[in-house]
């Protein structure tokens, strides 16, 4: 069963899943260059969510985990720091929830 953040709101509570906040990150994901995979398509599912992790913490502020797999002549380092840039804008963005780690795991590197 999926967590929920909650945004308390003037006409009531907002509750967001960590499943929308899976297909917000695995959008961030494909637009990142010189990320050839990422989330799901690392581990070779097509279920939304894994190859991810989501933590939300008491005061509804998260933490991401993900895996990627670069384009082979991409710097690893820079692709890695697009992807923690863009997971927390899109995150927050979208979801007006705090993230306060985005952990980049690279699994690999392939040859386009």
């Amino acid at each position: 069963m999926a967590e929920y953040i909650t945004q308390a709101q003037e006409n009531g509570n907002v509750l967001i899943s960590e499943d929308v906040i899976a297909t917000i990150i695995e959008q961030a994901l494909t637009e990142v260059d010189g990320v050839v995979k990422g989330g799901s398509d690392v581990v070779g599912k097509k279920s939304w969510g894994k190859g991810i992790r989501i933590a939300i913490a008491e005061d509804n502020s998260v933490t991401i985990g993900c895996n990627i797999i670069v384009s082979y002549g991409e710097s690893v380092i820079n692709v890695a720091k697009a992807v923690q840039e863009n997971i927390t804008t899109a995150v927050e963005s979208v979801t007006g929830v705090t993230v306060t780690d985005v952990n980049v795991n690279v699994c690999g590197i392939v040859r386009k």
